[in-house]
């Protein structure tokens, strides 16, 4: 069992819980993730590691609130535990020196580019890192983004806190100035990454995305997150979830996200009529 020692609301939606799990966080790196389950008749559930201390032996997850299971799991409190808890899994980040680096995160994906953009920062990048969402109620870690940015940007969908509009429309104004840009790793909904792919790739940047967003199993066992990256057929929990942005299929990244999508709604209506009837 693995207990979790804090829980935070970051936003409406999206909660943070730090859980004892000393194997974990004793060999965890930046752009790997986990495997949860809350009880013996829950689903496995994979998340990035949003951050971890090896020395209290934590590890921090972030979490939107979704579908049935991230429902459920929102209902543990602190001092609770969670059945089972694996990883580190997935292919670590590739953290190195390369010169000027663009950090941008999307709604829940700034809380997997954080450890990578601490160990973006670590390893002597400068670093430019954008983080956005629909409003300013839906904004978290700015202070942890900031303290590990050498310029930070904040965006907003309707302009109720720092740039209104979209990420790639203040990676465009950084384009625009003339600036070298090295690197671009980019986190958050598809379409979102896309975009930033489809932007970088007019400039020749090289530009990584995660694709923890269609992990299902996360062992590579169930197809779920199969995905064509430069033609070739990868699995984005045993070969990622990081690939080069401008050689994954994104047409057929959106099909797959979607597979899922009416079995996820029919165990959601029934986690709720089950909790009405007490």
């Amino acid at each position: 069992m693995y207990r979790i020692v804090e829980k935070q609301d970051l936003t409406p939606t999206i909660k943070l819980m730090r859980v004892v799990a000393p194997a974990v966080a004793k060999k965890a790196l930046a752009g790997q993730f986990i495997i949860l389950r809350l009880h013996d008749r829950a689903e496995r559930i994979p998340l990035t590691v949003a951050d971890y201390d090896r020395d209290q032996g934590t590890i921090t997850i972030v979490f939107q609130v979704v579908g049935k299971s991230t429902e459920e799991l929102a209902t543990v409190k602190v001092g609770e535990s969670i059945l089972n808890f694996v990883g580190p899994l997935g292919q670590a980040s590739e953290i190195e020196h390369y010169g000027n680096v663009v950090c941008i995160g999307g709604g829940v994906g700034v809380a997997p580019i954080y450890p990578i953009t601490r160990s973006l920062r670590q390893a002597g990048n400068r670093i430019a890192s954008i983080i956005g969402a629909r409003s300013a109620d839906l904004l978290f870690f700015e202070e942890e983004m900031r303290s590990v940015s050498d310029e930070f940007y904040i965006v907003t969908d309707d302009g109720s806190k720092g740039r209104r509009g979209l990420v790639t429309d203040a990676l465009g104004a950084i384009l625009k100035s003339g600036e070298q840009i090295d690197l671009v790793f980019a986190i958050g909904p598809v379409p979102m990454m896309r975009a930033v792919a489809d932007l970088t790739k007019t400039h020749g940047i090289r530009t990584v995305v995660s694709l923890n967003p269609v992990m299902v199993d996360g062992t590579g066992m169930c197809g779920g997150c199969r995905v064509s990256v430069g033609g070739t057929t990868k699995f984005a929990c045993v070969d990622g979830p990081d690939f080069d942005a401008h050689q994954v299929d994104f047409d057929e990244l959106l099909m797959r996200q979607r597979m899922y999508r009416k079995e996820e709604q029919e165990s959601s209506e029934h986690y709720h009529q089950c909790s009405c009837r007490g």
